[in-house]
């Protein structure tokens, strides 16, 4: 698959509003390191957002699911911008929320990371205080799992240089 070169990338819907849930989403297809991740010929993709936890119940079943493929639109749109014709070729789709985040990977109100209190903090930002100093990993935005804190790699460099030197840094590293 030409489109598929490297492991992460992130993808901003709206330059002007990198805070808002839905429009940074970070794309990982872990099935180019290893293509055993998914049957011959497939790749798997891990396409997530910021998106609070707040909102969201599953009191109304219908609702719920509509919900889940409402706030995906806009995961959809960044695959898109990475892998144009991916409508045509998704085979499986799983659509996550944080109440899954919760179920199954038992996590408080869903999250990733440390024990940040919903609507009373979040991850800290890069930023430490010192100059030329940032923070990554898995305790900063936007969270715990590889794929965020690849991207929170990605949000450091796309903030010393621009989105386009970052792009040709990780080429030139063959990512």
């Amino acid at each position: 698959m030409k489109y598929i070169t490297r492991i992460t990338r992130r993808i901003f819907l709206n330059a002007k509003s990198f805070h808002r849930s839905g429009n940074c989403c970070m794309i990982s297809i872990p099935s180019v390191w290893d293509p055993a991740l998914a049957p011959p010929g497939h790749h798997v993709a891990h396409v997530y957002t910021l998106e609070p936890f707040h909102g969201w119940t599953r009191a109304d079943p219908a609702a719920y699911r509509a919900k889940k493929l409402e706030r995906a639109q806009p995961l959809l749109a960044a695959l898109r911008k990475v892998i144009p014709d991916i409508d045509e070729r998704i085979r499986v789709q799983r659509v996550a929320s944080p109440l899954t985040h919760a179920k199954f990977l038992r996590r408080h109100k869903g999250t990733y990371g440390p024990a940040i209190v919903a609507g009373k903090a979040t991850f800290p930002g890069p930023n430490t205080g010192v100059k030329n100093l940032y923070r990554v990993g898995d305790s900063v935005l936007p969270g715990i799992g590889v794929p965020a804190v690849a991207a929170s790699g990605m949000i450091v460099a796309n903030s010393l240089v621009s989105s386009k030197k970052v792009d040709e840094l990780v080429e030139k590293l063959g990512y």
